[in-house]
Formats: C-alpha cells, structure tokens, sequence
C-alpha cells in the first residue's frame, strides 16, 4: 500500500461518521433543552397571558370575559394614558441620549493612561451594582423637601434662600428622575464602549495622527465608525432598560406629582393590582411592545453595518 493511500485511508478515518455528527446534534439540543423550558416558562406564557388579558374584562378576584378591544379603545380615549406615554417617551429619549454622550465621554476618559485606572473603573460601576430599590430609597433622601442634603449645601453656600422641592413640583420631578436614571445607567454604557474601545487597533490613530488628522478627526473618522455597532446594541438595550423602567420611578415619585412622572409600566402595575383591573392593566403593558420592538429594529439594522476592527466593509 503506497503512502498516498495511506494518507487517504487516515483522512477518511478521521472524518466524524454521520452518527456521530447526528449525535453532537441531538447533545446540542438537549443542552438548549433547559434554556427553552426557561424562556417559555417565565417568558412566553406571561407575555401570551398578557395579550390574552388585554382582550378580556378580568378583575382581581373575578374570571373576565373575551370584549375585543374594548379595553385599548378605552385608552384611546385615556387622558391619563396619554401623558405616561409622553412621559415615558420623554423619560426615555432624554436619559438615553445624556447616558449615551456621558457614558461615552467617560468611556473615552478612561480609555486614556490614568494613575489607578482599576480603581476608578470599579468606583464607576458602583451605581449599576446597587440593587436599584436601594439607590432609588437613597435618592429620595437626597431629594427631601426639608432635608435635602442638595438644598442643604446650596443655602449654606449661599445660592438659594429655600429648598428646592425636587419631587413635590412636575418639573423638577420630571428632571430628577430622569437625572437619576442617568447616575444608574452611565456605567452600563461607560464600561461597555470600554471594552470596544479596546478592541481598536492603535496603529490606525497612530498612522492617522502621522498623516495630521486632529483628536476630533480621528474620533469622527476611526474611533466612531468602528464603534458603531456595539453603539447600536448598548442604545438599544439602554433604551430597553429605560423604557420599562419601574422600580426608580415607583420608589421615588409613585407617578406624582399629579401624575406629572407616569410612565407606561407603572400606570400598567397602578392599574392592574392596586386598581384591580387587570385587564386593563395588561392592555397598557402590551401597548409598550410596539415603542419596544422599534428599539430591536433599531439595533437589527445598525447592525447591519458590518465594519468592524478587522476591516470589513458594509453590507
């Protein structure tokens, strides 16, 4: 037998047989087997049992019946819906575009050679580590009418006569929580831009600075195209985040003042279980799947954008 037979013999050999391969399928599968069991049990059948609810008339304590629509034609007509979706909009589009310009300036800042820069990087995800209740109990502290260490501070400083009413008055209401939304989300974003940061190559700044690009130069013509997808996919989850954020705003303002801090997801709890009408409490929350699912579009077509670190063009 010639070697090149051999050779052809070995290769054969070392093939995996169409068992083998069906077997490696079947393992794959059943490790996906505990996953799937997860995301269809506190996933898709709450989500299925919301939808069912929004087309019915259920109340605590009381099996509805099928109306149709009669419960999302009654928010049409909802003035108080109306506002939490502007609210919510509002709370949305504002913390999400400061966590973004902040989160990426810090992400740039941190990027740089810094003395303790481990240090610092811990310090910073501190506010996305605190479980959001706790955070969200310490802002309503800082933000007493009578005892607020801002208002303390600014009179002995001098610069205002009375305290400010942070969460008695709808503007400053609105302003606030939007403002601390923005202390928990800056991290997530911050750290995340980090590690794309990283991934950049320094020899296209160094060539760039080489040929006389400025700093804002090579920001707008490398550090940001090359960013760009992992952009979509942190605004996206940001955005997520943000707009079915629940607890921050239930701890902090319960809606108020005159419901000037309603957002969407806590009308829908507001409704549904203090208010009893769980029908219609599932209606509002299902009525958020469309302003979510262009946030998912939102990041499917920016990551279409295929230039990435290795020099891909776009597709």
């Amino acid at each position: 037998m010639t070697e090149t037979t051999l050779a052809r013999a070995d290769a054969l050999s070392a093939q995996p047989s169409p068992s083998l391969m069906q077997s490696k399928g079947m393992i794959g599968l059943l490790f996906m087997l505990p996953a799937a069991i997860f995301l269809l049990a506190f996933l898709t059948y709450p989500l299925g049992l919301g939808v069912w609810l929004g087309f019915t008339d259920t109340r605590i304590g009381r099996t509805g019946v099928f109306v149709g629509l009669e419960n999302y034609q009654s928010l049409w007509d909802d003035s108080l819906f109306w506002l939490s979706v502007f609210n919510t909009i509002l709370y949305t589009v504002a913390a999400s575009v400061l966590k973004f310009a902040l989160g990426l300036w810090l992400a740039l800042l941190l990027n740089e050679h810094l003395p303790f820069k481990a240090f610092i990087r811990a310090i910073v995800l501190l506010p996305w580590v605190v479980p959001t209740v706790l955070s969200a109990i310490a802002f309503w502290w800082i933000y007493d009418a009578q005892f607020s260490i801002i208002s303390w501070t600014l009179i002995k400083l001098g610069v205002i006569q009375t305290p400010i009413n942070f969460l008695g008055d709808t503007t400053n209401a609105r302003i606030t929580v939007i403002l601390t939304n923005v202390w928990r989300g800056i991290p997530f974003v911050a750290i995340t831009l980090l590690a794309g940061l990283q991934t950049i190559s320094p020899s296209l700044h160094e060539a760039a600075t080489l040929d006389g690009a400025t700093s804002w130069q090579r920001f707008r013509f490398i550090t940001l195209p090359m960013l760009s997808p992992l952009i979509a996919v942190v605004m996206t989850f940001s955005v997520l985040f943000t707009f079915t954020d629940f607890q921050l705003i239930y701890v902090l303002t319960r809606g108020g003042p005159l419901n000037a801090t309603h957002l969407m997801a806590t009308l829908s709890f507001q409704r549904a279980i203090p208010g009893g009408q769980l029908a219609e409490g599932a209606a509002i929350a299902i009525a958020m799947v469309p302003f979510l699912l262009a946030a998912i579009l939102f990041s499917y077509f920016g990551l279409q954008r295929r230039r990435w670190q290795q020099g891909g063009t776009d597709e």
